[in-house]
């Protein structure tokens, strides 16, 4: 899946090397068998695994990150994540020294995206999107995999 403002779909190679090679490392792990944590995939591309159980949409934050694009896998489970352009969103926390992340406001308009096993999504920089959320409303355990590709 890939959804994106059509500004964006020209802006960037959605199918570069670093793309690709974090696209194959998906294929060639199972998440569900890796410790969470960070894997080192090559020079500018790098996993994180992670196991949570969702959280109602209204305890979901908007962030986004000036470094690296995300592509969120959902290796196990089923979550919902709004989506939407961050220019003008209203700023609630910035880690963006630190962290690389920097939170929102939820806005009064966006897109929701729902994943399960063996879908994902690509979010660019100029993308604010709101992780965890439950699907349908439904709190469940899942193991995700967040491939970060440096800019």
């Amino acid at each position: 899946m890939f959804a994106t403002n059509i500004a964006l779909a020209t802006k960037y190679d959605y199918l570069e090397e670093k793309f690709k090679k974090g696209y194959a490392w998906l294929k060639e792990n199972d998440p569900c068998k890796l410790e969470n944590g960070r894997y080192d995939i090559c020079e500018g591309v790098f996993a994180l695994v992670q196991r949570y159980t969702t959280v109602p949409f209204d305890k979901a934050r908007f962030e986004a990150h000036d470094k690296f694009f995300d592509i969120q896998y959902l290796a196990e489970g089923e979550e919902s994540f709004g989506v939407c352009l961050r220019e003008g969103l209203e700023v609630t926390e910035d880690k963006l020294a630190t962290d690389d992340c920097i939170f929102f406001k939820t806005p009064e308009f966006y897109s929701v995206v729902n994943l399960h096993k063996g879908t994902l999504a690509v979010v660019p920089p100029e993308e604010a999107h709101q992780p965890r959320a439950a699907y349908q409303g439904k709190c469940m355990p899942v193991v995700k995999v967040v491939i970060k590709v440096a800019v």
